[in-house]
């Protein structure tokens, strides 16, 4: 297991840690969520030993492998099937050393060991990850050197996925992702069969692929079971325990101070006055929870133009001449929510670009009312922000004549407040730099706002932000992102880019993503029918006994749960005076789970044999 100790760490005379200690046990996929800032990479970076520690202590069991993304893959010459290959240094060594090896002993040794690995399938298994992070078969000879930085950090997490370390370290890795990568991940970590560890800002990955959240606030680490809804469930319940203690106490502090109030010059009640400024000395000062600073995002209001905003017959749009989009037909009004799905290289960027104004249409009539305003968010914008300049400096530059009071608050609307005003960009943070790109599209009160990937940076608080932002403004909205969480909660229609076509998605997003994740599976081949032997009676008696057993089996498992949920909800066992016990609750409920699979799956199976007997 992973344990972290009362560790201790500051950067630049910033404690990021202060007797900070969690357990996560061997196997358990853990999300670790904080504000931006607080040291969850820092942390990450701990762990693998890259920084030394002020105090304390982090352990975890001798010869395990610890994998991460530190960097995007190199731009060489070799294949991008070859790099994923070469990042499982134990079976590239072990290859070589069967080239090379004489001594029987030795041969025999590799060769088993290959085995162990199942190094013969490794291609294949290589091949899948690629394909899973949006890299097509064709595409998976090519070299490096032919895919952008953030198509190599792609690669790079298909190095480390197939390379299966012990304790798999991912710092955002959706980031770099298409929603359809992301589901991918999703599904692919929630079967890993190591340890995870997680660092995301994305609800839906938080609530699918892990188990537990570890929660850094306070220089402090607590670890909840569950994912996220059931970790902020679980958090407000205790904050709202924290803030009733709080309340209690400083009632009863103000009850004893009005007795000292009115009797402590009466020499009758002197005495009792004494002993309750005593006690009100001895009461331990219990703070209420301090409230993080919430973030905002204030979007101008554009004002309302007539319908509709933009229309489009029979138009096509590409480059150099060839067409990617064709045959479109759409319409967008100023209260439309669109998101657009498609895999990566289906031309939502291109479409995304055509109704920006940033693309110019190659066939077809397209109608732009005359008085609409667009403003264009994408990722890359953000890497365009001048890094020798302040925020400040940035909006003055557009708007010299509004002053610096109205170019600061139009940042703190965007979340950005005075030090951030005047700091520099390149000394920004990732979600600082995001907040900022999105102010400068929307300085105009665009009718139309199309956003591409507006949440890579930005934490779950932020997150929460644009999509209040995004209810309530008046304009109209294109959206890609890889998070269903803010798509679900801001679109209300759905266009799927597909084979050089726009058309409406008729399904909801779980659809999407259930026809995502089956796609590529292959169809398996029909038996070959058999006739069934039918079964006697003292068979059909022993499968019922079976079946019964199990859920038998199931119920007990189902009682100790509502029983376990019912003590891990008790606000009071998150106290640090009882962080052991905590502990050791989180196991039994992590081994409840296991059990639980464990038994439905033998119920299933039971239930299928009975069925089939029956059926004979």
């Amino acid at each position: 297991m992973l344990k972290i100790e009362d560790i201790t760490y500051s950067v630049e005379g910033r404690p990021l840690f202060e007797g900070a200690s969690a357990t996560i046990p061997t196997g358990h996929k853990v999300g670790l969520v904080g504000r931006n800032g607080t040291g969850k990479t820092t942390l990450f970076r701990l762990i693998r030993g890259e920084l030394a520690l002020e105090g304390g202590a982090i352990s975890i069991p001798q010869r395990a492998r610890i994998g991460g993304v530190a960097q995007e893959a190199p731009a060489s010459e070799i294949s991008l099937l070859e790099t994923v290959l070469a990042a499982d240094t134990e079976r590239a060594a072990l290859l070589a050393e069967a080239e090379t090896a004489t001594d029987p002993v030795r041969i025999a040794e590799v060769q088993a060991r290959l085995a162990d690995i199942d190094a013969w399938s490794a291609e294949g298994r290589a091949s899948a990850i690629l394909k899973g992070l949006g890299f097509e078969p064709e595409q998976q000879g090519l070299p490096c050197s032919a895919f952008s930085g953030g198509w190599r950090m792609r690669v790079a997490l298909a190095g480390v996925l197939f390379a299966q370390p012990d304790y798999l370290l991912l710092d955002e890795p959706t980031n770099y992702l298409d929603l359809e990568g992301a589901l991918w991940l999703e599904s692919y970590l929630a079967r890993y069969p190591h340890t995870v560890l997680l660092i995301s800002h994305d609800r839906d990955l938080l609530n699918r692929a892990v188990g537990s959240i570890l929660h850094l606030e306070n220089r402090k680490l607590t670890l909840y079971t569950g994912g996220y809804d059931t970790f902020a469930a679980t958090r407000a319940a205790r904050r709202a325990s924290e803030a009733a203690d709080a309340r209690r106490q400083a009632d009863r502090k103000a009850h004893l101070q009005s007795f000292v109030d009115r009797f402590r010059y009466k020499a009758s009640k002197a005495r009792q006055a004494q002993s309750r400024l005593k006690m009100i000395e001895r009461l331990t000062a219990t703070a209420p929870p301090e409230d993080p600073a919430r973030t905002v995002f204030t979007f101008p209001e554009p004002e309302e133009i007539s319908p509709p905003i933009i229309t489009m017959e029979g138009v096509a749009v590409g480059y150099d001449g060839r067409a990617v989009l064709s045959r479109l037909n759409q319409r967008i009004d100023q209260d439309d929510r669109i998101a657009l799905l498609g895999r990566n290289g289906e031309g939502k960027s291109t479409l995304s670009k055509l109704l920006a104004g940033k693309l110019a249409s190659m066939a077809g009539k397209m109608v732009v009312s005359s008085r609409l305003r667009v403003g264009y968010f994408a990722q890359h914008q953000v890497d365009e922000l001048r890094v020798d300049e302040t925020p400040l400096q940035h909006i003055l530059r557009l708007r010299p004549d509004e002053g610096q009071g109205k170019a600061r608050a139009r940042l703190a609307g965007f979340g950005l407040q005075a030090a951030q005003a005047d700091t520099e960009v390149a000394r920004l943070s990732g979600g600082q730099k995001a907040r900022l790109s999105l102010l400068l599209a929307t300085i105009d009160a665009p009718h139309l706002l199309i956003l591409d990937e507006p949440t890579n940076h930005l934490d779950i608080d932020s997150r929460e932000a644009l999509v209040e932002a995004l209810t309530d403004y008046s304009g109209a909205v294109i959206l890609v992102s890889h998070d269903m969480h803010l798509l679900s909660l801001v679109a209300d229609r759905l266009w799927l880019v597909r084979a050089g076509a726009v058309l409406p998605w008729e399904g909801d997003l779980e659809d999407y993503r259930r026809m995502l994740l089956t796609a590529d599976e292959a169809p398996k081949p029909a038996p070959k029918p058999e006739k069934p032997k039918k079964a006697g009676r003292e068979e059909m008696l022993a499968l019922r006994a079976e079946v019964r057993r199990c859920e038998e089996r199931l119920g007990k498992l189902s009682e100790m749960r509502t029983k376990l949920s019912e003590k891990m909800a008790d606000p009071g066992l998150y106290d640090e005076a009882r962080k052991v016990e905590l502990e050791q609750w989180t196991i039994k409920f992590a081994e409840l789970e296991e059990a639980e699979h464990r038994a439905e799956a033998l119920w299933l199976e039971a239930q299928a044999r009975l069925e089939a007997a029956g059926q004979a």
